[in-house]
Formats: structure tokens, sequence, C-alpha cells
């Protein structure tokens, strides 16, 4: 699948074909780009570079500040400024933004060091990102887990130079600026030059070797050459007092001649950002075998998923979702810059509320030991800073995020407890779970019963449900029958009346877009609307079957505009991930053929190739796993051990799970189209057993085998009957 990765998917304003059927009814409230940058990163690394435009919101590509509609532009054309690194990915308004340590190859004055060059070309592949510049300047940069390796060849030039500023961040928009509060520099031995910034409260050290033996190597403020200068110290920088300032190498280049900049990263000190460097680069220490060692890092992730197709458009949108999916978090251990010991840390979890319900589920998938180390970093955040993060950046107090959810990590360490996967000290966990289900919004559920917003009172009472999950692992029967009590109060949210969630104020949607979530007792929740015919006639009006195609906002639409989309209820087509579950709540009403022809519009109509192929936001991949999960067949419901079934995209798949491997197959199966007809399913085997049910547990998917489907063009009796559970209280196993 390594070959089949296009990195520029996403990194541009959506261009996909215009949608038919129930597909052109669903309204997109946020922005239409994916925001994705094609930098070259590492699996779950600390680092990424990339070029830097100052666009928002990654530091690349073309864009100024967009919050929704078509977004406007900040360039008319692909442009550079240098090479940052600590990029986004796929992310909205997560301030600040981070792009630090920018390197620049230049053959003009460095008074020209903050303009722009066109990008002629570009080229990357995961792990590596190349362009070239209008000035004749190739650059290749590749990273390893907690370094970066850029490689220059320069044209003939008496005064090339490399020029690393440290004083730049951030983006090119209003107040996207990061500002270094402290900086030091120190030239260490020819060729070789050390230093830290602070920047929101983290100390970001850096360790850099250049092998152009015969450059001039010299410090650098406001612009002005320090050629005795050997070390710059700044104590107390302000706005009003900034100046850029940093280091080169500057010398005769010929024609072709390459230089490598070799940066090791660390938010513990410089000594630790050398051992960070050589760890990665090894004794050779080459541009060359880092790049080698990280695309081999990267094919065998890739390669843990397969799809069988030959239409390769489409294995190449596939291919590059599973890519965006291990991106983030950034996993950076014993470099917490906020506590001494060793350990896990994460940061860039920077849309919880996006990535619990599918991208976590997949790394659990596909790298279980990752995830549990993922937990630790999180129980670790609630020991030293009082919560369970519902996003945690590279900053002091980063997380800043509690008006998006409450009680996110719990569905994460409900689902591992399922699996029984190892590392975890329960009782610990417990303890932190249960004092963060009391914090912030869910004190105010803990007194009245609900929180506002009312999605809140959803997550709070789920989170309750997937602690008892915890309590019954350790036999706590008080704390479970506690747990119980308080998780039935999702039912406070919802007006009996509409069967809908009460009126509020909600995030990034309004109450139709979370009247849909699956709950953990979704047989209490169709009842409390009116049983099975009133509950899918609301799904249907709100998935926009029988209505009229509507207009999507267009560049900076306008409040109007605005008001009469959200006026619509209507689902938003995976251009947002608030309601990205909904589809699968058809399933508890006994009409998994309408999960089918939802799942097939947005598969088959909401993605796409090129730069603009994706629908919204990738949101650090939450957006990219919901397509993998989707295209395989599979819909894990986060917390409660348990897999949804509807038709896959392929005509078969393969894929690591936690503890085996797992072959999926399509008997029967045709080709899809955007727009083209849906497939529906007939029955389901797993390794030969019939699967009446419309669900699987994931106790039992995660062993592998081989999952085969039996589709076709009519749907029958199949998942009408055997509903997935409700389990009011947390169960085993979840089995009925």
């Amino acid at each position: 699948m390594y070959d089949d990765v296009d990195p520029f998917i996403g990194t541009e304003a959506t261009v996909l074909p215009e949608p038919s059927g129930i597909a052109a009814t669903w309204w997109w409230p946020k922005p239409q780009v994916g925001n994705t940058h094609p930098g070259a990163c590492y699996p779950l690394g600390m680092v990424s570079a990339c070029a830097y435009s100052g666009g928002y919101p990654t530091g690349y590509g073309l864009y100024d500040l967009s919050t929704e509609g078509v977004p406007t532009r900040l360039h008319d054309r692909a442009v550079t400024s240098g090479f940052t690194h600590f990029q986004q990915s796929g992310t909205g308004a997560i301030r600040k933004y981070y792009n630090y340590f920018r390197v620049t190859p230049m053959i003009e004055p460095l008074d020209e060091l903050d303009r722009t060059w066109d990008l002629v070309t570009e080229e990357a592949a995961p792990g590596w990102y190349a362009a070239t510049l209008d000035n004749g300047i190739e650059a290749e940069i590749t990273v390893g887990p907690k370094s970066a390796v850029h490689r220059y060849r320069f044209p003939e030039h008496p005064s090339a130079r490399v020029v690393v500023d440290f004083s730049v961040g951030g983006l090119e928009i209003p107040y996207g600026a990061t500002l270094p509060l402290r900086a030091r520099l120190e030239a260490v031995e020819p060729g070789v030059v050390q230093g830290e910034i602070v920047v929101e409260g983290v100390p970001l050290s850096v360790y850099i070797e250049c092998d152009a033996d015969d450059w001039r190597q010299m410090l650098w403020y406001d612009r002005r050459l320090m050629p005795a200068g050997q070390r710059l110290d700044l104590d107390s920088i302000r706005p009003s007092t900034l100046r850029p300032f940093g280091l080169m190498w500057m010398g005769t280049a010929s024609q072709g001649q390459a230089v490598e900049v070799r940066m090791g990263f660390s938010l513990r000190g410089v000594d630790q950002a050398r051992r960070n460097l050589h760890k990665d680069l090894g004794e050779l220490g080459s541009f060359s075998t880092r790049l080698a060692g990280t695309r081999e890092t990267w094919r065998g992730l890739l390669d843990a998923i397969t799809v069988d197709t030959e239409d390769d458009v489409r294995r190449e949108v596939f291919a590059t979702a599973v890519y965006h999916s291990l991106l983030k978090p950034c996993f950076a251990a014993d470099e917490s810059p906020f506590w001494s010991h060793k350990g896990p840390f994460v940061f860039d979890v920077s849309t919880m509320w996006d990535i619990y319900r599918t991208q976590l589920p997949l790394l659990t998938a596909l790298m279980p030991h990752r995830v549990v180390e993922f937990a630790n970093a999180m129980l670790t955040i609630a020991e030293e800073e009082g919560n369970l993060p519902i996003g945690y950046r590279m900053a002091r107090g980063s997380d800043r995020f509690s008006r998006q959810g409450s009680a996110l990590v719990h569905t994460l360490l409900a689902d591992l407890a399922h699996l029984g996967l190892h590392g975890i000290d329960w009782d610990w966990a417990m303890v932190h779970m249960q004092t963060d289900l009391r914090r912030s919004y869910g004190e105010e559920f803990l007194l009245q019963g609900y929180a506002q917003p009312m999605s809140h009172t959803l997550d709070l009472a789920y989170g309750y449900w997937c602690a008892g999950v915890i309590a019954q692992l350790l036999g706590d029967t008080a704390q479970l029958r506690e747990n119980v009590e308080m998780a039935a109060r999702w039912r406070n949210a919802f007006d009996e009346e509409t069967g809908l969630l009460r009126d509020s104020t909600y995030y990034e949607g309004t109450k139709f877009n979370y009247s849909f979530r699956i709950l953990h007792d979704m047989a209490a929740r169709i009842e409390l609307a009116g049983g099975d015919e009133a509950f899918v006639a609301l799904l249907d009006a709100f998935f926009g079957f029988g209505a009229e195609p509507v207009v999507q906002p267009g560049e900076r639409p306008g409040l109007e505009e605005m008001r009469a989309g959200y006026a619509l209820g209507r689902f938003e087509g995976l251009n947002n991930e608030p309601d990205m579950e909904a589809p699968w709540a058809y399933h508890y009403a006994g009409r998994p053929d309408r999960t089918a022809e939802v799942v097939h519009g947005i598969v088959h109509q909401m993605f796409g190739p090129g730069r603009g192929g994706l629908p919204g936001n990738d949101d650090s991949g939450g957006l990219s796993s919901w397509f993998v999960w989707a295209c395989l067949g599979l819909f894990p419901v986060a917390g409660q051990n348990l897999f949804l079934l509807h038709p896959p995209a392929f005509a078969s798949a393969r894929m690591r799970m936690a503890r085996g491997e797992l072959t999926i197959v399509a008997d029967g199966f045709i080709e899809p189209t955007p727009g083209g007809p849906v497939q529906y399913i007939r029955s389901v085997t797993l390794d030969g057993a019939p699967v009446e049910s419309s669900w699987i547990a994931g106790s039992e998917l995660h062993q592998g085998g081989e999952l085969r489907f039996t589709l076709a063009d009519t749907p029958g009796d199949w998942g009408r009957t055997h509903r997935p559970p409700s389990t009011p209280r947390p169960t085993q196993g979840l089995l009925p």
C-alpha cells in the first residue's frame, strides 16, 4: 500500500463530482478542505517537516483562516519561505500553531530571508517530501521519530546559504504567530550548533549538524551576522522587542552540490536532542539511511491493511486514508517537559472528540501496544495535571478543549479492558476515570442530572458506563451500581415529545447532529422516540431521504446562509464528525439496509483522489479512519467492544487485528461507482459459522479469521431481528 499513498490528498479546497441521491441533500457547515499537508512524517512520530507558506492551519498551502465554507486564498500559487517542523494534520482552529525552526536554503542575501519562492515542483511519499524552488535549489526532507534530515542541492553560486531561523513560528494569519519567550543558541564546533527556544511554556531543544565542511558557520541577529559570535542568549523576549535570529552556513556551491542538515529535537534539553538525533540516524548518519529506515517502517504499517481492487484510484484513496490515520498523535516517550520522570508522553491529541470513535479503535487493531502506551500517557497527564485531557498539544496548560466534549478517554480504556490488554494499572485508571467524571461539566451533571450543552450529558452518561466496565473488571460492585445509575441519565438530554435532544448550544452542529449517537442502551433510546418506525422516520428525515438537493456554503458565507443551512437539521456528510456514527443507528431499529445506503453514498461520493479529495478537515485522522472502517464493512462502537457490520467497499481485504489477521471477503461483490446501485448484506459467516446478528463482539473479531459477506442488489432479512445489544449494565464481552 506504500506506493499507493498520495500525501497531497486533502491539501486544497474540496473538488468532488456533483453528488446525487441522498448524498446531494447533506449540508456541509465546516470548511471544505482537508487541511492536510504533504510533509515528511514518521508514523505517530514527534516530528514532521514541510514547506512553509504560513497558510492555515498547518503552515503549508494556499489558504487564509477559514472556519466554514470554501476556504479563502492567502496565496494565488504554491510558495514557501523555507521548511518548518511540527505541523498539525487536518485540524482546524487548534491555536497556537507550531512550525518551529524554519530552514531556508538560499542563494540570495540574508536580507531576503522572509521572502517567498515559488514551488516549481513538489513530490511526496510517506516519510519523504521534495520540492524545487524557483531559484533552482532542490530540497528533500525525511524524518525519524524525533529528528529531521534536510538535503539541499544547489545551483552553482559563489554565496549559497542554509539559514535556520529560531524566531519564526505559527502562521501568517492574524494572531497566528507563536513567539519564543526565551532562547539560546550555541556553536559547539564547526558544523554543529545547538539551542533551545521556550514557546508557550515548553522548552523545545534542537541539536543540528551540517556537513558543509568548507562553509562558514555563523550566528545572526536582526539579519546581521555575528562572525565571531559563538553564543546568543535572549532571556526575555516580548512581541515589541522580538527580532529575527538564528544561525547559518554560507559558502561557495558547485553545480548540484548537496548539503545535509540533520536535526534532533527534544523537550528535555540539548543533550537529549543530541542523543535523539544519533539514535535516529545510527552510525552512518545520512539522509539516505534515515529515509530507508522511515520507508521500511511505513511499508510495514501500511501493509497491515490491504484491499483487492483493479481500480487504482480507489486503492489510492483508501491507502492515503490509512496513511492519514497513522500520523497523529505524536508519541514522545521520556520527553515530557512538565515532569521529570521517564515514561510515555504524547501530544497533538488535537481532536479527541473526532478520533476517539474511529482512529483510536484503528490504532488498537493495528498497534495495540502503542495504544496501551497512549492510555498510560493519558493517565499520567491526569495524575500530573488533574484531568484526562480532551485535547493535548505541545504547550503548557494545553487542554483548552473542554467545551468540545467530556470523558472521551473513558471509551478507549473500556475497550482495552474488554480486550484484556496488559500494561495498565486498572486500580490507578479507575481513580482517575471517576475523578475526571466530576470535573468541569461533570459537576453540573452530578448535581442536576444533566449538563449544558446537552451533548455533554451524553458524553458523561457514557463515561460513567465505560468506567463501569472497569469497576466490573475490578469486582467493585458498589462503584458499578453507582455508575449504572449515573449512566442512565442520558435520558435527561432528550425531549420525549420530539424524540430528539433538547434545545441547547451544540459544538459545530445542532441537536440533530448529536441526536443519533450510539448509546449503551439503544433499545430504550428507540422506545423514547416512539419505537422502531418513529425512530427510523427521524433518521430518514435526518439523512435526507425524499428531500431536495441542497446548495453548499460558498466562500465567506453570511450569517443568514449558515443559519438556513443549520435549520435543515441535516446530516453533515462527513464534512464534519459530530454525526459520524449516525448511519449505524439504523441497525438498532432493524434496518441495516438503510445503513448500507447511507454509507454507500458517503464512501463513494464524499471522498476522492487529488488535492481536493476530502469533504472537510481530516482532524488528525478522524475523517480518514472513518473511511477506512467504512470501506472494510466494519464500524467500531467505541467503549462497547462491538463492531457493527455493513457491506464492504472492496471485494476482499486483509487487516491486522489486535490478536490475529482478519480476512474480509464479499461474495457477489460488484465494483461500485459514485451514485451507482447499493449492495446489501444477505448473510455473514465468521470462520464458516453463520452470523445472524448485525454485529460481532470486538474480543471475537480481534482474534482474526475469515469474515465472509454475501451481497445482493436487494435487502433481505439479515440483521432485522438479531440487533446489536443494548446494555444498561456493562457485561463481560457484551454477550446478550
